[in-house]
């Protein structure tokens, strides 16, 4: 009896079907520190003990999106093994802080699938969800993605393309629950600018690159447990349409982020995934620049401390952002953009500036 698992296909993600994802995963301060060697991300909540206890957090949680790629990991043998890409992201909301020692589980509903012109791929759409090993959900996210079909000549499903939105809702958000930032430094935190200090239509150059090595975009999707043979097996995809592995779309995502840091140093907390896309493959060697985009900024109701930024995240390669490519006249992504990522995130208010700072 052949036990090997070959993953499972268009064919098998039926709408409706909800696949548990094996392998709870207990996260450690190693998983925290190894999460922050591979991006480099200087984010103060994330990284300094004093600061987050003198926050309110009882230590510093884990950085938002190792969760995300923890949780997303743990469901790639179901559903993504045998898929050609992942195509976007929507309605993703984080819920709950995670600590070390806490243990991360996860599951997902299949919510649409629709067949490809082709008739050799499909995409489906599924809504995950990350939890704590005592049911407290930490979070939540929908996305869709290429897969292969077992066979191209079995009969089409009926489509079904779920209705998603546009963007998380102000009132959804989650602020991590026992946050209060006082006596913000921005020695300490590495930034002068607060919620107030940015406009609607702003536009930021984070005006860093950092190259994607071949060892580290591998050791990191290990991190994560994604088991995606694009990311990893080089005898098929020598052979494959881009003749090379693909780096994990989320190795670009925190790459960003943590370049993001120069511009928005306090921006301390991701609250929502409203969209994103991986527009261009990336691949080892490449070198990633970002830029960012203020979408819209909300207050957050009963909160004197924080506000919430809409940002527009775009990662590049092997282009410096100053001019801030995204689109070409017919609206198609340009080549060298590789991430167009809207999220929320969480910026401490000028009114918790520490007092001494100006005097």
């Amino acid at each position: 009896m052949d036990k090997g698992h070959p993953g499972n296909f268009f064919e098998d993600l039926e709408v409706g079907r909800v696949l548990p994802h094996a392998g709870p995963r207990t996260v450690t301060a190693a998983d925290a520190a190894l999460y922050l060697a591979l991006t480099g991300s200087r984010f103060a909540l994330h990284a300094a003990e004093p600061l987050a206890r003198a926050w309110g957090l009882p230590a510093s949680p884990l950085d938002d999106l190792l969760v995300f790629h923890l949780v997303f990991g743990q469901s790639v043998p179901d559903l993504s093994v045998n898929a050609v890409a992942n195509l976007g992201y929507a309605d993703g909301r984080f819920l709950s802080p995670v600590y070390p020692g806490d243990t991360l589980c996860a599951r997902s509903t299949v919510i649409g699938r629709k067949e490809t012109s082709s008739g050799r791929t499909g995409i489906v759409w599924v809504h995950t969800e990350g939890f704590k090993a005592d049911g407290t959900p930490v979070l939540a996210y929908v996305r869709w993605v290429l897969v292969n079909k077992r066979d191209p000549a079995s009969p089409a499903p009926a489509p079904v393309v779920p209705d998603l939105p546009a963007f998380v809702t102000p009132d959804r958000l989650v602020v991590p629950a026992g946050l209060a930032p006082r006596a913000v430094d921005p020695a300490e935190t590495g930034s002068p600018w607060f919620f107030e200090d940015y406009a609607d239509g702003e536009r930021i150059d984070h005006v860093d690159g950092m190259a994607v090595m071949e060892s580290e975009h591998r050791l990191a999707t290990r991190l994560y447990r994604n088991t995606a043979r694009v990311h990893f097996n080089d005898h098929v995809e020598r052979r494959g349409r881009l003749g090379s592995v693909i780096v994990y779309g989320g190795v670009v995502m925190s790459i960003a982020r943590a370049l993001s840091f120069n511009g928005l140093g306090n921006a301390c907390s991701i609250l929502a995934i409203n969209a994103g896309t991986h527009a261009n493959p990336c691949r080892p060697g490449d070198t990633v620049y970002a830029w960012s985009e203020v979408l819209d900024r909300a207050e957050l109701p009963g909160r004197t401390d924080v506000g919430a930024l809409r940002l527009r995240l775009v990662a590049l390669k092997d282009h410096p952002a100053q001019s801030f490519p995204l689109k070409d006249e017919a609206g198609r992504y340009r080549p060298e953009v590789l991430l167009d990522l809207d999220y929320w995130a969480l910026v401490p208010r000028r009114a918790t500036v520490a007092p001494h700072v100006g005097r």
